[in-house]
């Protein structure tokens, strides 16, 4: 399944694996659930698959969040149909058994036909081993035998400081909307393409002209002609996450300013500055731009500019894969407005590129059996690495394939731990 530089197709097409990867991966490591921002008031929830598991993140009666499977304990209905409200308890559909928002059991119709000794209890709605949080992002894992949270994230933790911290610190909200996409392809061609940066002067120039001729300088035009002689890096973070930093040549300038005017906005930078004064005026301004960071978060949680992706896998050969827009609390709103505008451009047009990308892929990868090897060995051996001496991480260029070979390892720690013997520790 693996040899220096390369991966099977089986990886990507194998509807056994498929079903061992929701068992064994997602269900031996922390899991992105959601942000605390998207269920602020008591009673608030979201329900959404999570791991191939449905699940519902609620904002109790009482103020905790918690997280709940959605699935009645009763005949295995699915007891939440919405996707999103608030509600003080969910009533299953089929038989109305009836449980609070905290998951405990609240009612059971004609509860004399269970016997005196049945107790409302035993039949709760059931949680997640371990729920824990970092920064309003939660996650949760489905066995108790995991690391701690801390520990999962790693040095990823340092990086989500940051983009958190980006302009003049105010809270990352989702409470602006999401775009979910059907891509009819496996997960991980989308995880392949997160960290990917060999592909955007390819893939996405006919955006990038657009942008160019709307814009001038604009977003992802620091590419030149061979960009892995820039300062931009991947990086290994380790347990499968990786960081694609395109901020070193991004950032030369201020995001804003490499944007400077952009059409129509002249009169809203012109006003804040006057009200902010220049300083924070342009620190809010950058935030509102592209952060010039992929941050992966193995194996479901993607920030890629100012947007939190989450893929989800469906079947072997499709995946939805929605974008969160994100804003910042208590910022003026014309900072939002901006922030909003900016980030409707990628998912409305580089995410077509992409998800064209996704599923040709995999096309290929199904029809054509007697090519069974993919390509991961850019920068394997070109002696272009190297241990980044602030942190101690490994990095590579722009262009290289780190990411894959980085997440591909953690994927076989996960995989081994299960059932699945053919796929044995090789070296990729």
């Amino acid at each position: 399944m693996f040899r220096p530089g390369f991966v099977h197709r089986r990886l990507y097409v194998d509807e056994q694996i498929f079903h061992d990867e929701l068992r064994y991966l997602y269900g031996r490591t922390w899991l992105y659930i959601g942000h605390e921002s998207e269920v602020p008031q008591p009673n608030d929830f979201i329900a959404r698959r999570v791991g191939g598991r449905p699940l519902i993140l609620v904002h109790t009666q009482a103020g905790e969040i918690r997280v709940l499977f959605n699935r009645c304990p009763h005949r295995g209905a699915i007891v939440c149909r919405e996707t999103h409200g608030n509600a003080k308890g969910f009533i299953c559909g089929y038989h109305a058994w009836t449980f609070a928002n905290d998951g405990h059991c609240s009612s059971v119709p004609l509860r004399q036909g269970y016997g005196a000794d049945f107790n409302l209890h035993s039949v709760d709605l059931a949680c997640p081993a371990k729920v824990d949080r970092y920064r309003g992002f939660i996650f949760a894992a489905f066995t108790s035998d995991v690391p701690s949270l801390t520990e999962h994230l790693g040095p990823a933790a340092d990086l989500l400081d940051q983009w958190l911290d980006r302009g003049d610190r105010q809270p990352v909200v989702v409470r602006s909307g999401s775009m979910p996409f059907l891509v009819h392809a496996n997960w991980k061609t989308i995880y392949d393409n997160a960290g990917d940066g060999y592909h955007p002067p390819f893939s996405h120039e006919s955006m990038l002209t657009v942008f160019s001729r709307r814009y001038g300088d604009v977003d992802m035009n620091y590419y030149g002609s061979d960009f892995d002689k820039s300062p931009m890096y991947s990086k290994n973070l380790g347990n499968g996450h990786t960081f694609l930093d395109q901020r070193p040549e991004m950032h030369k300038l201020s995001a804003w300013k490499r944007q400077h005017v952009m059409p129509g906005y002249e009169a809203i930078e012109k006003a804040l500055i006057d009200r902010l004064g220049e300083t924070r005026a342009l620190q809010l301004l950058d935030a509102s731009t592209g952060s010039g960071m992929n941050l992966n978060i193995f194996p479901n949680l993607l920030i890629i500019g100012n947007q939190i992706q989450m893929p989800e896998p469906l079947a072997v050969n499709q995946t939805q894969l929605t974008w969160f827009s994100t804003t910042l609390d208590g910022a003026p709103d014309e900072i939002n407005a901006v922030r909003m505008r900016m980030q409707e451009d990628f998912p409305s047009f580089g995410e077509v590129d992409d998800a064209g990308n996704f599923e040709a892929c995999q096309q290929g990868m199904e029809s054509v059996p007697e090519m069974e090897w993919i390509d991961i060995r850019r920068h394997i051996n070109t002696a272009r690495g190297g241990v980044d001496p602030q942190d101690g991480l490994w990095r590579e260029p722009m262009s290289s394939d780190l990411h894959m070979r980085t997440y591909f390892q953690r994927w076989q720690e996960l995989m081994n731990t299960g059932k699945s013997n053919s796929l044995a520790e090789e070296n990729i």
